[in-house]
């Protein structure tokens, strides 16, 4: 099942509908991403793997923690699972810092946001606070 995208129309939505206030005088849109960075491609799309069997297990009815990486993400799950999960993680910026950099890049300009607010779901602390201090830099 092919999911609809619907950030860009709500964006428009709330940018065509904005009303000034006391707080606020122009419409700030503020939009969400996942991003794993590591100091590879291919590192970042293996932690990349806990993320994608954790939306497909979502899929399955059976919610958990957050699995450890895999080797090979295609084997765990079906086609189907594959396609909705990266409808889902569409919005995903998986790779090195070039990478991620490049990805956030086009982002905010495709939606015009004012604001980033990124979230990396990564099953090892250490490869966690290492894709936030690449993200950083």
């Amino acid at each position: 099942m092919q999911r609809r995208d619907a950030l860009l129309p709500a964006l428009e939505l709330y940018r065509d509908r904005f009303e000034p206030s006391a707080q606020l005088q122009e419409p700030h849109t503020m939009v969400a991403a996942t991003v794993i960075a590591a100091d590879d491609d291919a590192e970042a799309r293996q932690l990349f793997t806990s993320v994608q069997q954790s939306f497909a297990n979502v899929l399955r009815g059976r919610r958990g923690q957050l699995p450890p990486p895999i080797d090979d993400i295609e084997a765990y799950w079906t086609p189907e699972e594959k396609q909705s999960v990266s409808s889902m993680l569409r919005r995903s910026f998986v790779g090195s810092p070039e990478t991620v950099r490049r990805g956030l890049e086009d982002f905010a300009a495709e939606t015009g946001a004012d604001e980033l607010i990124v979230a990396s779901a990564i099953h090892d602390h250490a490869a966690r606070l290492r894709s936030y201090e690449l993200l950083a830099g």
